[in-house]
């Protein structure tokens, strides 16, 4: 680890355990050829720990302008800033075009000035914020994440957190070392249908889960695929051993900049981008922080462009107490995803003996549950009637913050403003690291079983996944 870095988190108060999470966790490319990106230097460290008052203005920085920011984020952002008074400040990209689109977008958009960096050290370095959004690309997420703490910042970070075990131990270690209000991408936690739906669980009323279906669903060719913007893509528009940061460093693939969706191990595709939102809700109804095991299966059946990631896939986890040899208080989720056919669409069902939670219908009905004739046929199980009362899970829903006329949905606005307000106060977010991390572990056991065609488990000592 070099001198700045250390000296750096040394000035920040982070600790001597800290000197050794930023040295594991950003020099973790120890074995591959070094680049810039391992570096953060700041001028005034001391200044990003300041404690931010009522009327201090909160300065925030970007980190990545890509689509899910422009048509999303930023208007999430601005929605809340002017109540809890922050302000766009600065840009990184990496990319030349982006960071001047960015930039002149954000000016435009906010009515003042935002400044666009060629790289995240120099935007540290030289900026003045107290807090960054990051929505880069997924595999990146965990390391930008881990350097943002690490200078001081505060971080909104998209989702999947991490793309490899190492780093998801990096990141969540240097978000609790460091103590920084870190919220994840996984808006669900702050819609409200779905805190409702978590509040009726956990209440006990619903009963215990007996089984989880989930689809994501879609008939995109052009899913994730852009040609006209690779084949425009020159290896001088961008800084391609950042890009590659902790990963082995391979020649320029605008393919892989651009389309990095659809090759490991830049993104696991299916599992990282849309089941991490669905398998999320599992944990946090549930409190459970990881599948049990994981067995998946599936191929590249349509889209065969050149892409690794599968286009098609199915899982199924089984959930549980980890300890507890019971097996009556485990159950099970099937995930599936398709992009040759939309039949299906997105949907989360919840099933329980006396019926089911539908998070697309947004109600709870007994459909499925246990009737009279059924449960008085065997006496032996002690069992009665069982049929949930019907329930309204958007009727009944808190307000938190509407997103009107917003340009974004209501969910992301709602934990972009949650996020904010818990840079105030210090308060733990909707979607905590801890989130994310759970998350990452039933996305990588997916992966890794899709990769070695076997059933796998979690070892929580070695923090490992393998078979099982």
């Amino acid at each position: 680890m070099n001198s700045n870095r250390r000296d750096f988190i040394k000035k920040v108060g982070l600790g001597t355990a800290a000197v050794a999470v930023g040295a594991s966790i950003l020099e973790s490319c120890s074995e591959k050829p070094k680049t810039k990106e391992s570096k953060v230097v700041v001028n005034d460290a001391m200044h990003y720990n300041r404690i931010i008052g009522a009327n201090d203005r909160v300065r925030v920085g970007v980190i990545g302008f890509s689509g899910r920011f422009r048509g999303s984020l930023s208007k999430a952002f601005l929605a809340n800033a002017e109540n809890l008074n922050m302000e766009f400040v600065a840009l990184s990209d990496i990319w030349n075009q982006r960071r001047e689109e960015g930039s002149a977008y954000l000016t435009e958009l906010q009515g003042t000035k935002v400044i666009g960096y060629r790289n995240n050290e120099e935007l540290y370095e030289k900026s003045e914020t107290d807090a960054v959004i990051i929505s880069t690309a997924d595999f990146q997420h965990a390391y930008h994440a881990t350097e943002a703490v690490l200078s001081g910042r505060d971080a909104y970070v998209e989702k999947p957190l991490a793309e490899s075990m190492a780093d998801n131990l990096m990141v969540k270690k240097a978000v609790e070392e460091t103590k920084k209000i870190v919220q994840i991408g996984s808006q669900r936690r702050s819609g409200n249908n779905y805190r409702t739906a978590a509040e009726y669980i956990k209440s006990g009323k619903f009963g215990p889960i007996k089984a989880v279906e989930m689809t994501w669903n879609v008939n995109q060719p052009d899913r994730w695929r852009h040609p006209d913007t690779v084949a425009g893509l020159k290896e001088t528009d961008v800084d391609w051993n950042r890009f590659l940061i902790n990963r082995d460093r391979i020649p320029f693939d605008p393919r892989i900049y651009i389309e990095y969706r659809l090759f490991w191990p830049y993104s696991s595709g299916i599992p990282g981008q849309w089941m991490v939102h669905q398998i999320d809700t599992v944990h946090w109804f549930t409190g459970l922080s990881h599948p049990r095991s994981v067995v998946a299966n599936g191929g590249i059946y349509m889209w065969n462009d050149g892409r690794k990631n599968v286009d098609t896939m199915t899982a199924v986890f089984e959930y549980g107490p980890h300890v507890d040899p019971d097996p009556t208080k485990r159950f099970q989720v099937i995930y599936s995803s398709r992009f040759s056919n939309s039949a299906g669409g997105v949907k989360e069902i919840y099933y329980s003996n006396g019926g089911e939670l539908n998070l697309d219908t947004n109600k709870v009905t007994s459909n499925g549950g246990l009737t009279k004739g059924h449960a008085e046929k065997f006496p032996e199980f002690g069992l009665k009637e069982n049929l949930l009362a019907d329930f309204d899970l958007a009727e009944t829903a808190s307000q938190v913050v509407t997103s009107a006329n917003t340009g974004t949905d209501n969910d992301t606005v709602n934990h972009m403003g949650n996020w904010m307000e818990c840079i105030r106060s210090r308060k733990t977010p909707n979607a905590p690291v801890e989130a994310g991390y759970n998350h990452s572990v039933a996305s990588l056991m997916v992966t890794e079983s899709l990769h070695r065609g076997k059933k796998v488990i979690f070892d929580d000592v070695k923090k490992e996944i393998v078979d099982a």
